[in-house]
């Protein structure tokens, strides 16, 4: 059985390989299929899966940084793959995250089964309007005939949704919706594998990914039309769910985002030291203050990760969020500051910054987004101590 160690190992290989193809991969707007058959083949999908039914995943406190730093790494490589890849652990974590008997158990026992078969999991959650809050959906859940994909009572999920990144990637996609005959939103898992976008399995397409950041991610916005869905067999409120995952899905979306300006940094070092003694007193100034919130971003980085290590609910809820804010601030300033110092050719589509910024600028709008991230931040600011 391979280690989290090992599959770290080979994404560290792969990365290092797909690093030389950089200018290639930043031009794409669409994901290969290749790419996560690779990640896949190296047991990148194992790693939220517990050690008890197959997987890497031992605790919070042995696999949770390893993880980060797989993706971490990986998005140096390539931003769009990292950022569709950590959707899979992202989404596995609302059962990973939260344990119980049952139907519950049953479910996510088939849900790390599914994993270890190979199957990508993402989300398509996002809404018009909802300003990224999960709850706040319009979409409705109609019970359906069984499905058989997902062990659970079976749906049909309607509605309007944005922003599924990896559409024609995903096998799995989790989104929310609100069921027939009741008032407070579920969790459920689409059955994304092999659909055509015409509208005659479930699935339309109604919005191409056309973003200028994460341009390869094929975020697209669907319509959704009776699409298969299972309902998560949680028997709590949503609430309670999101919350257990929310600490583990902020530090993964921030770890891909800090490992693209990890990157930034490595390649503007050498570039930049190479005229140092020519460098104006402004662009001295700029490249120390670049390295300093870089350096301030990692630390951030390093805050949450020990947050959720440690496993305390809402401290870690707390300090994922707060370093994921931070961090978008900072990787915007730290990209901004890289560009004033190596001038205008930093502008070219051929030149990797101006990638590069446009990727760390999504930070800020990954789940949870700014203004919703702020509230949560807001409400949870007297609940732990600095």
């Amino acid at each position: 059985m391979a280690t989290g160690a090992d599959v770290a190992g080979q994404i560290d290989e792969i990365a290092r390989r797909w690093t030389d193809d950089r200018a290639e991969r930043q031009a794409r707007r669409h994901l290969e299929r290749a790419d996560f058959d690779e990640l896949r083949e190296a047991g990148l999908l194992t790693l939220p899966v517990p050690t008890d039914r197959g997987g890497c995943w031992v605790s919070n406190e042995a696999s949770a940084r390893a993880l980060f730093g797989v993706y971490r790494r990986l998005a140096g490589a390539d931003a769009s793959v990292a950022l569709v890849s950590s959707m899979h652990p992202a989404v596995i974590g609302y059962w990973l995250m939260s344990g119980g008997g049952g139907d519950w158990a049953d479910q996510r026992h088939a849900v790390f089964a599914g994993a270890l078969a190979g199957e990508q999991w993402a989300t398509i959650t996002s809404e018009p309007g909802s300003g990224g809050d999960i709850s706040r959906t319009v979409a409705t859940a109609t019970p359906d005939d069984d499905h058989g994909f997902l062990p659970g009572r079976s749906y049909g999920v309607s509605g309007l949704k944005h922003f599924g990144s990896g559409s024609g990637i995903a096998d799995r996609m989790i989104t929310t919706a609100i069921p027939d005959g009741e008032d407070a939103p579920a969790l459920f898992v689409l059955d994304a594998s092999d659909r055509r976008w015409d509208g005659s399995s479930g699935f339309e397409l109604v919005a191409e990914w056309d973003g200028v950041a994460m341009k390869a991610t094929q975020s697209h916005g669907m319509r959704l039309e009776r699409a298969p869905a299972v309902r998560a067999a949680w028997d709590g409120p949503l609430d309670e769910l999101t919350r257990a995952a929310s600490p583990l899905i902020a530090t993964i979306f921030t770890s891909v985002v800090l490992g693209v300006l990890d990157a930034a940094l490595a390649e503007a070092r050498p570039r930049i030291a190479a005229r140092a003694d020519s460098l104006r007193p402004y662009e001295q100034v700029e490249w120390t203050r670049a390295e300093r919130d870089h350096w301030l971003a990692v630390q951030a980085w390093e805050g949450a990760v020990r947050a959720v290590e440690q496993a305390d609910l809402p401290v870690a809820i707390h300090a994922a969020l707060r370093a994921k804010q931070s961090i978008a601030d900072l990787a915007e300033d730290t990209m901004r500051r890289l560009t004033r110092v190596l001038g205008g050719g930093t502008l070219s589509a051929r030149a990797p910054f101006a990638h590069w910024f446009e990727d760390v600028r999504a930070l800020g709008f990954l789940r949870p987004p700014w203004a919703f991230a702020d509230d949560i931040l807001f409400a949870t600011s007297f609940d732990v101590e600095s």
